[in-house]
């Protein structure tokens, strides 16, 4: 009978150990790409001193027309996928723009960028491990071309505007990320405490 125990206990201890699911790794990640999207855009703001007379009001750069109906969740999903790979391009073209204006600096700022960049590849995977199946193929490469003028104004100020306009959509889409992945976790999950 102690034999049967010891045994029993061997197996429970082997047993793997429940983790998070896919979709709760999603949410904390999206999570926390808000908030590194959102201190990215106060340190930005903190470098440039950017006073409220100057905040951009043109609409939105990255934007998606889905289907006139209400899309299911895993059609958001997928919608939402594709907004991530737009805001990858786009971080990548101010990485690389301000990279060609300023040479390679060093310093909160540029260290946060990186860490955005490196979290919003992150998502994307993962989100593409949670839409991807054998009718649905997803990239998780940048979608942007980067040769386009930054907001029309040109020079340093032009530059310099329409990063922040960059940094904002960041912001908009990370936190319509962990929304939108809450969501879906709760349906697959059945629960909401996330």
């Amino acid at each position: 009978m102690a034999e049967q125990e010891e045994q029993q206990q061997i197996t429970a201890l082997d047993a793997p150990v429940p983790g998070p699911s896919q979709t709760e790794r999603a949410v904390a990640l999206a999570r926390l790409l808000h908030h590194e999207c959102a201190r990215l855009l106060q340190l930005y703001k903190e470098k440039e001193t950017f006073s409220s007379d100057h905040t951009p009001d043109a609409g939105r750069i990255v934007s998606l027309s889905p289907d006139s109906e209400e899309p299911s969740t895993e059609q958001q999903v997928q919608l939402l996928h594709s907004a991530l790979r737009q805001c990858l391009g786009l971080i990548h073209c101010v990485i690389l723009k301000e990279e060609e204006e300023w040479g390679e600096l060093e310093g909160d700022y540029e260290t946060m960028r990186k860490n955005v960049r490196l979290r919003l590849e992150h998502l994307l995977s993962s989100t593409k491990v949670l839409v991807e199946t054998e009718n649905v193929t997803v990239e998780v490469t940048p979608d942007h071309q980067c040769n386009e003028e930054t907001d029309g104004a040109g020079g340093v100020f032009g530059l310099k505007m329409w990063t922040y306009r960059v940094l904002l959509e960041l912001v908009h889409w990370a936190d319509h990320a962990a929304q939108t992945l809450h969501v879906l976790h709760t349906e697959r999950a059945g629960t909401e405490d996330v």
